[in-house]
């Protein structure tokens, strides 16, 4: 069904980096959810007051709520679509995780009113009446969410949607959840094990558990999660490949949304070169990542000393001193000014996540082995963060 329609509806079916066709996507995608699971709700819905079952009517009501997900995911692709303005200059496109949010609340209240219904019957339990329509529609409503699973999870994997992969799970916990339906229908009208209030109970758990997970997930971007690996390495590759590129640093991703990727980072290039020809190629090193990868950079240059035998010593000296008490530290930035007594090394230290020790004690390790090895070195010593995690 979604190819079909996607081939009547999407022109350009294989850009899914371009903003239009993954928006037409989100669209498609949820206006799909919302009928399906509609159906789903209506068929279940009468199959659990015909047979007085809690759990067949406890999963209608989860496929209402997933309806609900499959609209808050449509407006969610449809405004995160919005073209920047005076008061988003850097686009709406954090509401679509802001929708994946809301999704996964609906997922855990759906939840908790499966285990309070399942509970009260528990107290207050109630005949379930055959019925081979019942069977038939549940059969029916795990097919459908498989399917609805597969291309949830296909086309979020293509268009790196967070708020689709979060109901490609909510569909896979509904089929799980209606296959535990079943075998409890079954076994209830076939032998008379009454166990439909647990079977909801258990259920509700299942579909907590599948809620906070995809919270977590939908979270972590909104609170300024680390980059993909995978996209800072390509970063890394495009910059170094430049001939006049000694290095770089101070690399930062800001995620405003798919599509909305925005970086900025440190260059260092021999300070003996004409400015001139550095500038046109950074200028070009920006227009090649802004293209490759689908994402805006601005790179900033910084001029190293590439000819002072001293000063590329001293570097040696001290990278070997950091990665002795720590081999995650890194330095940049690496200067060294001569005075009359003694010489100020001047440099940066990347601080890895979760270390122990303090800066204070850091530059104070660090000083007392430089000037074991050299005592007319001192460091200056600036504590810098690392935004890409990839020291971890």
């Amino acid at each position: 069904m979604i190819t079909l329609l996607s081939h009547i509806f999407i022109k350009d079916r294989t850009s899914y980096n371009d903003e239009n066709v993954r928006r037409k996507y989100g669209i498609l995608t949820g206006m799909v959810g919302i009928f399906l699971n509609l159906f789903l709700f209506a068929t279940k819905f009468t199959a659990g007051i015909i047979t007085s079952s809690i759990s067949v009517t406890a999963d209608a009501f989860n496929n209402l709520s997933d309806a609900g997900s499959s609209i808050i995911t449509l407006l969610g692709f449809k405004l995160s679509g919005q073209k920047p303005d005076n008061e988003h200059p850097f686009g709406h496109g954090r509401i679509e995780y802001i929708s994946g949010l809301f999704v996964s609340v609906i997922i855990l209240i759906v939840a908790f009113e499966l285990i309070k219904s399942g509970v009260i019957k528990i107290f207050k339990p109630e005949e379930v009446t055959a019925n081979v329509f019942t069977f038939v529609f549940l059969v029916l409503s795990i097919i459908i969410k498989l399917y609805m699973f597969t291309y949830n999870i296909i086309i979020s994997k293509k268009i790196s949607s967070t708020s689709m992969k979060a109901t490609a799970v909510d569909s896979i916990s509904d089929t799980l959840a209606t296959s535990v339906v079943l075998i409890c229908y079954i076994l209830q009208s076939a032998f008379g094990i009454k166990i439909d209030a647990y079977a909801g109970i258990g259920v509700g758990l299942f579909i907590a558990y599948a809620g906070i997970k995809t919270l977590s997930e939908t979270v972590s971007p909104l609170l300024g999660q680390k980059p993909d690996p995978e996209f800072v390495k390509k970063i890394e590759e495009i910059v170094k490949s430049k001939e006049c590129v000694i290095g770089i640093h101070d690399l930062i991703v800001h995620d405003y949304g798919p599509t909305r990727i925005f970086v900025s980072l440190h260059a260092e290039v021999p300070c003996d070169k004409d400015i001139l020809y550095l500038h046109e190629i950074i200028d070009d090193i920006e227009g090649e990542i802004k293209k490759e990868l689908k994402c805006e950079v601005s790179i900033h240059m910084d001029p190293v000393d590439t000819n002072d035998e001293s000063l590329y010593e001293a570097k040696v000296m001290v990278t070997s001193i950091l990665h002795k008490i720590d081999e995650r530290l890194n330095l940049h930035d690496f200067r060294m000014v001569h005075g009359e007594n003694h010489s100020n090394l001047i440099f940066d230290v990347v601080i890895p996540h979760k270390f122990k020790m303090s800066e204070k004690e850091l530059y104070d390790e660090i000083q007392e082995k430089v000037h074991s090895k050299h005592k007319g070195y001192y460091c200056v010593i600036n504590f810098d963060n690392d935004y890409t995690g990839i020291t971890e």
